[in-house]
């Protein structure tokens, strides 16, 4: 009898493989060049493969480019589109398993909606299998891979496949008619060709940070006024405001400020109250990526990377989780004694070994995984890790052992001066005991406030009385962390999603900067979706399909159900961009130019000071970077890196003075260059390059 295990990517297949093996382990290559592996357990034979992600996608079943259109159909993601081309040779490694192994089917997908669908689309469709059974974990240690594998499920988790599937034809259905609609409007009236996108998600996500944007450039700053007082207790100078924050009336200012001037300040309370601060609770994806975002300045869609390369390791629990709860049976004990070999983690390690182990747990719960945490099958030495994993690896084990620890005491206080019957306040922290802190050091930075040993009734002279011109400020930028949360908080997207969906709204150079500022394009896509298919714009509707997919994992709600009402949704969308096709494509055309101009100057040439822009060669049908000074007999000229995306950087080569660029190329690591071939930065990359092959 002949068992196959289904992985969702290769780093799993094999950490699976040598877990589950009894004896006989060998690693075998397909005529596709795809390695999977044979083993025996149980006496039987196993043999486990890997998928490399979705292996299937849908596409359109029907021929033709106007909308709405519902038929689709599941086909090979290498057939679907240009980008799956690289999943090619593991759909073929599988079909050629099928066609000569029978035997029983094994998910060991991740257990979510993702990781369902792809087992079970990879069963039925190239397997030809109606069902198989299910390995849950949350960990790749060898003990959980054992575990799950004893205490399989009997069958497929079917509802999470539905829900699986059901989100596959929301997201197609909503991206193929809103993207064709935007395209088609575009091509009828304006003199120019641009694919436009726009998810189910992506448009209010995009309204949200337009609508920032646009708050942001249209505050008009209120002056007001503070008053400072400055004081000299015991040589410390210490510095109380006005009791009134904002003072709107400078005329009102100024005679607090007269009637306060040459008058001694007298202590009229002094207030003080001890309280326990616990620490904040264990990881899950979105705090992760806040954290991760606030510390190093990774975003989301990075530290989901990392994250993920942990969690292959085996060194930490599956990060795409929504919980921040730590269940007994994970094995705290246990947890923290395998971590106890780690010099760095010894000392901390044996303190909480010492103490009964509580943690402290938030108010979010995922019903099929818990917070992320460090496993029993740490790293032999974090320096074994690169650096990026070094830092997440600290960060979460850093986290996990703060909630086991006691809370900190802290106690606030606050003095209040009295002069000349005006109020003056000023506040302190500081910090009793540390607890917790001391296990989460070095990301929690003390924020305390000694102030003096005072008492009601003494009398201090005043240092300094001033009047401060102060302006309000406009509202924050949303950061990419912050936005990632702003989505979680609003219900858009799911934990596996949020990122993927930011980094979409890049892709379409509709934001960009870290500091998130929104595109001429960005802005202008929000507006036109808020004023003319204003149904497409409304987060409660896409807030509502999330809620209905959850019921479809908990077995209360039907994928036909949900989508005959998305069906319902987008024909009212699509005849309200049917309605107002010239409108949106007038209306997008000039921002659209702006945008595309904007992203293809990459700075200053050096020889001539005019722009250096991206400009493509019919003859040579590739694109390169040419001065805009030609005409004037400028030059200049630079190749680019074919088959890839480039954005500028705003920096310049200290070398060759030519602007620096940010080369990308899919399933490669990004890197930064500037334009000149010659430039002396570039002397050894031949050499490098030798060296490595």
């Amino acid at each position: 009898m002949n068992s196959i295990i289904i992985c969702e990517k290769p780093d799993a297949m094999e950490r699976i493989a040598k877990a589950l093996a009894e004896r006989d382990l060998k690693r075998r290559t397909s005529r596709y060049g795809i390695d999977y592996y044979e083993f025996i357990r149980n006496g039987e034979n196993h043999i486990a493969v890997s998928a490399v992600g979705h292996l299937f996608n849908l596409k359109q079943t029907s021929i033709g480019f106007d909308y709405p259109i519902f038929d689709a159909e599941w086909i090979p993601s290498y057939e679907a589109t240009k980008k799956s081309g690289f999943s090619e040779r593991y759909f073929k490694t599988l079909g050629e398993i099928a066609r000569s192994i029978d035997g029983e089917m094994i998910s060991a997908c991740d257990f979510d909606n993702e990781g369902s669908l792809i087992a079970e689309r990879i069963i039925k469709l190239i397997f030809k299998k109606e069902d198989g059974k299910r390995m849950k974990f949350s960990t790749l240690t060898k003990q959980d891979l054992i575990n799950a594998y004893e205490n399989m499920m009997p069958h497929l988790d079917v509802n999470n496949i539905t829900a699986g599937e059901t989100r596959h034809y929301l997201d197609w259905m909503y991206g193929i008619n809103t993207s064709r609609a935007l395209t088609l409007s575009i091509k009828k009236f304006s003199k120019r060709f641009s694919l436009l996108t726009a998810g189910r998600v992506q448009a209010p996500t995009l309204v949200i940070l337009a609508d920032r944007e646009l708050e942001i450039k249209n505050f008009v700053s209120t002056p007001y006024w503070q008053l400072q007082l400055v004081l000299l207790i015991n040589g410390n100078e210490i510095i109380a405001f006005f009791e009134e924050e904002k003072i709107w009336d400078k005329n009102r200012a100024e005679k607090i400020l007269d009637e306060c001037k040459g008058k001694p300040a007298a202590v009229e309370d002094v207030k003080a109250k001890k309280y326990k601060q616990y620490p904040p609770p264990p990881f899950n994806i979105t705090s992760l990526q806040t954290e991760a975002y606030r510390l190093f300045g990774y975003s989301p869609q990075q530290t989901m990377s990392i994250a993920q390369g942990l969690y292959t390791k085996a060194y930490i629990s599956y990060p795409r989780t929504s919980s921040e709860k730590l269940p007994p049976q994970i094995g705290y004990r246990q947890i923290l004694e395998a971590l106890s070999k780690i010099e760095d983690y010894k000392q901390l390690c044996n303190t909480l070994l010492s103490k009964e182990l509580k943690p402290v747990q938030g108010k979010f719960t995922d019903s099929a995984h818990e917070a992320i945490h460090p496993t029993v099958e740490p790293p032999e030495s974090i320096k074994k890790l690169n650096f990026h994993e070094q830092r997440i690896y600290d960060l979460i084990c850093k986290r996990f052992f703060s909630v086991f620890a006691q809370p900190a005491i802290r106690e606030s206080s606050q003095v209040i001066f009295n002069v000349n019957n005006y109020r003056f306040l000023t506040g302190g922290l500081r910090t009793i005991e540390r607890g917790w802190m001391d296990f989460y050091k070095p990301y929690y930075r003390l924020d305390d406030l000694l102030l003096p040993n005072v008492k009601k009734g003494d009398i201090f002279d005043v240092k300094d009385l001033d009047i401060l011109n102060k302006q309000t400020s406009p509202p924050p930028r949303y950061s990419q962390a912050s936005i990632i949360k702003e989505m979680e908080k609003r219900g858009l997207g799911t934990r596996a999603t949020r990122s993927v969906i930011l980094q979409t709204l890049y892709d379409r150079d509709y934001i960009t900067g870290r500091s998130i500022h929104v595109s001429e394009l960005g802005i202008k896509m929000a507006d036109v979706i808020k004023k003319y298919v204003p149904d497409f714009a409304d987060e409660k509707l896409t807030r509502k399909f999330e809620k209905e997919l959850e019921k479809i994992v908990e077995g209360k709600d039907e994928k036909e159900k949900i989508l005959k009402k998305a069906k319902r949704a987008i024909v009212k969308i699509s005849k309200e961009f049917k309605q107002n096709e010239e409108e949106i494509g007038k209306e997008l055309e000039e921002a659209i130019a702006k945008t595309q101009g904007e992203k293809s100057i990459l700075g200053r040439c050096p020889s001539c000071g005019k722009d250096l822009k991206i400009m493509f060669s019919p003859k040579t049908r590739k694109y390169f970077v040419g001065c805009t000074g030609y005409k004037e007999g400028c030059k200049t000229i630079y190749p680019l890196p074919h088959g890839a995306s480039i954005y500028k950087t705003n920096k310049v080569c200290e070398k060759c003075k030519t602007p620096i660029i940010k080369v990308y190329r899919r399933g490669r690591r990004p890197f930064n260059m500037c334009l000149d071939p010659k430039c002396e930065t570039k002397a050894d990359w031949g050499k490098s390059k030798k060296s490595t092959t």
